[in-house]
């Protein structure tokens, strides 16, 4: 995935008419519109064979322009919801679908109406909103399944530098080692010794973090899926360092 905190920088500079910016973005996330429109389709999609795809990409190409930088949305969240919209539209029009939504008016559409735009921007922020609410309580019960609470969290979250930047380093080698994760997600129990051999972190500072590494690996894990979260803590799209994850709380 498109690194998180590189995304705002991107935005505005391929507002800019940086179009060789914006043509490397769009290969970049070529991925993520795959996934997603996959998603929102529910079945397997090709690219030169399926409309879905072509018809996503657009509609991710059009969310960079609608895109507001100040609006706090996470633009990936953004481009997901105007992806859904879109494909809905092609749905519809192929009769393939009879449910009724709320669409965005035509790309390029212009409106004298004042009201009008702003009704549209209220839209997008209450839908985002409600996907942010529903995000934050799907990782809670993904959480609970590991006996993990947020709760827990804030008490276990890492102060010092340091200690959350091997915690990290930990979170990140188990979400990508394959093994260690299938383990982590059959047992539900962090594999300490494997992950202290791959690490070099001492076990007893692992378990001092258990609950926050399971946290941050399952975070990283399904990061394209949990937009919201990954915005607020700011996740790379690989272990960099200090990632800032607290920033926001004066960790």
């Amino acid at each position: 995935m498109f690194p998180v905190q590189d995304l705002e920088n991107t935005i505005i500079l391929i507002k800019d008419g940086e179009n060789l910016v914006r043509e490397d973005f769009l290969e970049k996330c070529r991925p993520f519109v795959f996934k997603t429109a996959c998603r929102i389709s529910r079945r397997a999609l090709e690219w030169g064979r399926d409309d879905e795809l072509a018809v996503a990409l657009i509609a991710f190409n059009e969310a960079i322009d609608r895109y507001r930088v100040e609006s706090g949305v996470p633009f990936l969240a953004y481009a997901r919801m105007v992806m859904g919209s879109r494909l809905t539209d092609h749905y519809r029009k192929e009769s393939r679908i009879a449910q009724s939504s709320v669409l965005l008016p035509p790309n390029g559409c212009v409106s004298g109406s004042l009201e009008y735009a702003k009704s549209w921007e209220v839209y997008w922020e209450e839908k985002a909103a409600g996907e942010r609410e529903e995000e934050i309580k799907e990782f809670g019960r993904l959480l609970t399944s590991y006996g993990v609470t947020f709760e827990d969290l804030v008490k276990c979250s890492p102060r010092h530098r340091d200690t959350r930047q091997a915690l990290m380093r930990a979170a990140w080698s188990l979400a990508e080692d394959g093994s260690l994760f299938e383990e982590l997600r059959q047992k539900k129990k962090l594999p300490l010794i494997e992950l202290e051999k791959s690490t070099g972190i001492r076990r007893k500072n692992l378990e001092r973090g258990r609950k926050y590494i399971i946290a941050m690996a399952l975070l990283i894990s399904r990061r394209e899926e949990f937009l919201y979260l990954s915005s607020y803590l700011r996740m790379p799209s690989a272990f960099k360092g200090d990632t800032n994850e607290c920033a926001r709380d004066g960790c």
